[in-house]
């Protein structure tokens, strides 16, 4: 019985994005800010909407991958509700590529050259902004990592280059059930033995982005 092959096509695709701040003629920052699991981005946009001053423009690029998260019996309608993700592990190395092209695009279609920048990930979005810096071509003022953990398959002497001219920030939430002791040990080994310089940002708080701890971020 003959096998079956495995084969690739790169196809068209349509990514969406949000923005707070585009009637801004010459803002003084511009921030890229990627949702977590099962979110969208223009739910999870309505968080900074509290640092929307008139100074930065804010983009929230959606993951390129949407499904049904909500559990009702029947056919999903109108009502259901919709979530993102970045990834799975289904053929991942052509789904990192993808989104890191995908991102990379959008920073050229935002015009993000000679102004001061920030990345500012949430949950399953910081592995997505810690690939994009390293393998991408954003190279931000700020990379701010929040409610998750570097990934463990990270090229980190790619990353250390990446960042050399960039401020990590690490935000955990002393109360976010998604944190766990030990990745927390190995991405610090990690961060040190490849002299990646870091600071961390602790709040009360759990799984969210907090207005108060978003607002510290933003004054920096």
């Amino acid at each position: 019985m003959t096998e079956a092959q495995e084969r690739h096509i790169e196809v068209p695709k349509t990514a969406r994005y949000w923005v707070l701040g585009e009637d801004i003629v010459s803002p003084d920052e511009l921030w890229f800010v990627l949702h977590g699991y099962r979110q969208l981005a223009a739910r999870f946009l309505r968080r900074f909407e509290g640092i929307a001053d008139g100074t930065r423009r804010i983009v929230a690029p959606e993951a390129l991958s949407r499904f049904y998260v909500s559990r009702e019996p029947g056919r999903h309608g109108p009502v259901s509700v919709v979530g993102g993700t970045w990834m799975t592990r289904e053929d991942r190395e052509n789904e990192i590529r993808d989104y890191v092209r995908y991102l990379d695009m959008l920073r050229d279609e935002v015009g993000a050259d000679g102004t001061p920048t920030t990345v500012l990930a949430f949950s399953q979005g910081v592995a997505t902004a810690c690939r994009w810096v390293t393998y991408g071509r954003i190279r931000p003022r700020r990379l701010v990592l929040w409610g998750d953990y570097l990934p463990p398959d990270l090229d980190m002497g790619a990353a250390r280059v990446a960042l050399a001219d960039t401020e990590l920030l690490i935000v955990r939430g002393t109360a976010d059930p998604a944190l766990d002791e030990k990745l927390r040990a190995r991405e610090q080994a990690s961060l040190e033995a490849a002299g990646i310089a870091h600071r961390f940002v602790s709040y009360e708080g759990g799984h969210d982005i907090y207005l108060e701890t978003l607002s510290g971020l933003a004054r920096l």
